[in-house]
């Protein structure tokens, strides 16, 4: 085929550079070629930023922008040319000293951006900044925006001469802790730097031989597959072979194993397919994958494989699986496959007939996308020892080579998982599929390969947040004390089981929380359908319950006539009150939580008041949850070794994804080894490889700061005791050596005991190692002509014990609530077309989040906490969209009861209040009579407690 080449010369980081290019490539293909790897590509199609480099001092999206669209001599500047390591720009530093850096991929792109303002404007505004990286499509999905701003504007006074590189560096205090601090991560310097590799990067690095991998996805949610044509793309140039499923040594199905305690179960867990051979069970399936020697001939003949169908209907909600007439998804499991009741108190139909007042509602959450930055990406190879070589984006690293040994063919100790720098993640990769499919395709062809999907390959590949719907309502006594509650919630999952049980289970645990609510009855149950599977996403089941349980509150509290953040401060729980779950609550700062935030809410909502007008609504919300922390018999291991120079490395498999495992592991260990006076820069982090790391367990549950935190405690005392002289002094490495005595020491931490499993016929248990508390309030603006709401301000208040790192956890407090924003108002994923893309799936831009965000701790100590602390990150995305929507209530006196909130919705619950009509809510037919269903639960709990 003939190749127009063009041939240019660009000054590139100040550096005449004579270069060639095919005339369709783009200026980020080019730049990517020539090396300058802090370009990284993430939408592919202008909306994300993160490929902005400067043309003639211009932003350009390089992504989009035409190689041969440049000028010759055209000036090009990449983050490459920016800084050094020992010469940072001021932009440089400030991100790293204040905290705009959490995953990194988006950080090159918004520095170029940042340049580029500040050479057009050194003194901007606040808003100024936000416009400008408005304008510039500059998308982050970690930080909730305001570190980035709050960078800019520092580096800001820095360049006009207004403060000192030395004002805008975090130094470290010689011989001080640094656990409680706002110490930067030891990752981002590399990350600002542009030299962090992620997943492409490290594909770019492969050798010659490797090949390039391109998916052939279904378009149709549900089909029997009839054949699959391939002759004419294994034919096409470049091409190695076109692999199906018939090329898989294993059982070809990721293997989903119920853990201890799950509830009533009806599957097999044997549904998800690496590449399906005989049906399809959502769009976005993989059907075949084409390796060829470069990535443009593996996607043009993947374009080529034609797949035939024989469709079959397509359940896309919970309601139309679950109807009696639907025809099984999977034919060995019934579409309704997990039920978890929830029993707690007395008889709730009496009381509710007794109780003074009542609320109830249905309400409903989407399939919420992920919307990483980065789309996924892998790689796989044999390595040493014909052990398979995976590095890719998992979070799970050992539990993925759990499910993927079956599944690929392979046994345990011949699988080994590399986690690559991380672009994103925030709970799919829990899922195995991703590695099980590259290394399917390496063993296929004996060769190394490199799969990195298309945003729109990736967002009908990964799994979603599943979607719910949920009766309920909640009543209490003429002094607004709740009474009772009752909860019957559906949860599409999708077509596959990932992670089912545990969602099941977790839905249960936070309708109520954290109140004291006496008298629960309530059934949650798991459905298949044609829709994405559901996966974890942070705060993993609790959104879908504060939904429900939380916009009940603010209904109930109207019905008795009391102002709903009092309502929340009569019945948050005291000391002695029981969870939904029958247990204590490990922790009692709900009123404390309150007092703090009563300034601002009573504040906000004055102001409010005064600033509303006929063109716009002012109103305030809050809401009150948070998350369980862990699970039970739980384990985490981590490694220990002293160094010949003295310092100590730290192996585990805490997986980075941009939450903080660095410097959480840093912290820990800095604390638990003060009494060797070490520098934070002498403790080097070993992470995240399965070859020479133990097993820490998942980045899951908010369980990783809390499990290996104990688990660095142990292993610190061990190393510390075989250290230790009888003069109280330490030994040297080479004493060590020389005595005979070991230098590394392994820490396993386990669940306690205590920690029960939640009990399938009641509900009843604790099944986590600690709680955290998150109390939100929020501020929107509601345009009556439009219907569009706005978030104004934002306050959190989080208790999660003692702070470990101010800088991580505040960044994990701010980014939990833009997904909480965009939870509420505009993402999405129901539409094949429309939400493949990022900006079509509603992900915030920085004029969407508010600025003026703060989070105020209240630090309670955790005694059964390292360092009294717990984890965090899940608490901060649980409920905040509930604030929200309660704030859209109050400016307008509507009630949206399904997500999102759109304009048109909002829009169309005005116009219906202004007609003297009720909003519309459609009642759930979730398929069965819940109290039916308790009933056979009791029935059974009696039964067992018989024998």
């Amino acid at each position: 085929m003939f190749v127009t080449m063009i041939k240019r010369n660009f000054v590139i980081n100040g550096t005449l550079k004579f270069v060639t290019f095919e005339e369709g490539d783009t200026l980020a293909d080019l730049l990517r070629r020539l090396g300058l790897r802090s370009v990284k590509i993430g939408c592919n199609a202008g909306q994300c930023g993160s490929c902005s480099v400067l043309v003639d001092g211009d932003v350009v999206r390089s992504c989009i922008k035409k190689a041969k669209d440049i000028k010759e001599h055209s000036a090009i500047e990449t983050l490459e040319g920016m800084g050094t390591a020992k010469a940072l720009h001021p932009l440089q530093q400030a991100f790293i000293t204040y905290g705009a850096v959490q995953c990194g991929f988006c950080t090159p792109g918004f520095l170029m951006s940042a340049k580029a303002l500040l050479q057009a404007n050194p003194n901007p505004t606040r808003q100024e900044v936000r416009e400008w990286f408005n304008k510039h499509r500059n998308i982050c999905r970690c930080t909730g925006y305001k570190p980035i701003v709050d960078s800019v504007m520092a580096a800001a006074a820095v360049m006009r001469g207004e403060a000192s590189m030395e004002d805008i560096t975090y130094h470290y205090e010689e011989g001080a802790d640094i656990y409680g601090t706002s110490h930067p991560r030891p990752g981002s310097l590399a990350k600002v730097l542009g030299v962090c590799d992620y997943g492409e990067d490290f594909a770019a690095q492969m050798s010659d031989e490797a090949l390039h991998l391109a998916v052939v996805q279904a378009k149709v949610h549900h089909a029997n597959i009839l054949g699959i044509e391939y002759n004419e793309a294994e034919n096409m140039p470049g091409v190695v072979k076109v692999i199906t499923a018939a090329d898989v040594k294993g059982s070809n199905i990721l293997r989903i194993i119920p853990p201890l305690g799950s509830p009533h179960y009806y599957s097999d867990g044997l549904d998800h397919p690496i590449i399906c051979d005989k049906k399809i069970f959502r769009y976005g399936d993989v059907v075949a994958v084409v390796a060829a020697h470069t990535r443009k001939q593996a996607r043009m003949a993947a374009e080529k494989v034609k797949v035939i169908y024989e469709e079959l209907p397509a359940y896309l909600t919970f309601m139309e699986a679950a109807a009696k007439d639907a025809i099984r998804v999977h034919e060995q499991s019934p579409n309704v496959y997990i039920e978890q009741p929830l029993f707690k108190g007395g008889d709730t139909r009496e009381i509710f007939k007794t109780s003074e007042y009542s609320a109830e509602g249905s309400f409903s959450t989407t399939r919420q996308p992920h919307l990483p930055i980065e789309p996924d990406t892998a790689q796989a190879y044999w390595g040493e020892d014909g052990v398979m070589m995976i590095h890719c984006k998992s979070q799970n690293l050992y539990g993925n080579i759990a499910a993927l040994a079956d599944s690929i063919g392979l046994s345990k100790g011949k699988i080994r998982l590399v986690q690559n720098t991380v672009g994103g993640s925030f709970g799919y990769s829990m899922s195995a599929q991703m590695p099980a499919l590259v290394a399917v395709c390496a063993m296929a062809t004996d060769k190394p390969v490199s799969l990195t999907l298309s945003y729109p390959e990736h967002q009908h590949y990964t799994g979603k947040r599943s979607a719910s719907y949920t009766n309920a309502r909640l009543a209490c006594d003429k002094d607004g004390k709740i009474t009772a509650l009752e909860f019957h919630m559906g949860i599409d999952h999708g077509a596959y089981s990932d992670a089912s049980t545990t969602l099941t289970t977790k839905t249960i645990r936070f309708l109520g929380y954290p109140y004291n609510v006496p008298n629960i009855r309530g059934l949650s149950q798991m459905c298949f359908s044609n829709g994405n599977f559901g996966i974890a996403f942070r705060a993993f089941g609790s959104p879908q319950a504060y939904m429900a349980s939380e916009s009940l509150i603010d209904m109930l509290a109207a019905e008795a006539g009391i102002d709903p953040f009092e309502f929340r401060y009569i019945n948050a729980a005291r000391e002695g009150d029981l969870s939904p779950n029958s247990m204590s609550y490990r922790n009692y700062p709900m009123r404390e939580m309150l007092d703090l935030m009563r300034p601002y809410y009573k504040q906000w909502k004055e102001e409010a008041k005064r600033k509303n007008t006929a063109d716009k609504k002012y109103g305030v919300g809050v809401s009150f949850g948070g998350y369980h922390v862990g699970k039970s018999h739980d384990s985490a291991e981590v490694a220990l070794e002293l160094n010949e120079d003295g310092s100590v490395s730290h192996y585990n498999t805490w997986e980075e994804m941009g939450q903080g495992a660095d410097i959480g592991t840093l912290a820990h260990t800095y604390r638990c080894l003060r009494e060797l006076n070490l520098r934070p820069e002498q403790i080097h982090l070993v992470q995240n490889d399965t070859g020479t790391c133990p097993n820490t367990g998942s980045a899951s549950s908010s369980r990783s700061h809390h499990m290996a935190g104990w688990a660095t405690k142990i292993a610190a005392d061990k190393l510390l005791d075989a250290m230790r002289k009888p003069d109280g002094s330490f030994r040297s490495y080479s004493e060590m050596i020389r005595e005979g005595i070991p230098t590394k020491y392994f820490g396993k931490y386990e669940s306690p005991s205590d920690v029960g499993h939640i009990d399938k016929n009641t509900g009843h248990g604790f099944d986590s190692v600690g709680q955290n508390f998150i109390l939100n309030l929020a501020e929107v603006e509601v345009d009556v002509k439009t219907g569009k709401a706005k978030v104004l301000r934002y306050r959190i208040v989080s208790d999660i014990g003692i702070v470990g790192n101010r800088l991580a956890v505040t960044g994990q407090a701010l980014g939990g609530m833009s997904h909480c924003v965009g939870f509420a108002l505009t993402e999405n994923y129901e539409d094949m077309k429309r939400h493949g893309t990022m900006a079509g799936a509603g992900i915030p831009s920085i004029n969407d989040i508010p600025d003026d965000a703060e989070v105020v701790f209240n630090e309670t100590p955790r005694e059964y906490g390292p360092q009294n602390s717990t984890g965090c990150s899940e608490s901060y995305q649980s409920c905040g969209h509930v604030a929200v929507l309660n704030a859209i209530y109050d400016a307008t006196g509507v009630r949206i009861y399904t997500l999102p909130a759109a304009p048109e919705k909002i829009k169309e619950a005005m116009n219906a209040l202004n007609r003297g009509e009720a909003v519309r809510q459609e009642r759930w037919d979730l398929g069965c009579d819940m109290f039916e269903r308790l009933n056979h639960f009791e029935a059974k709990a009696t039964a067992e407690k018989l024998k």
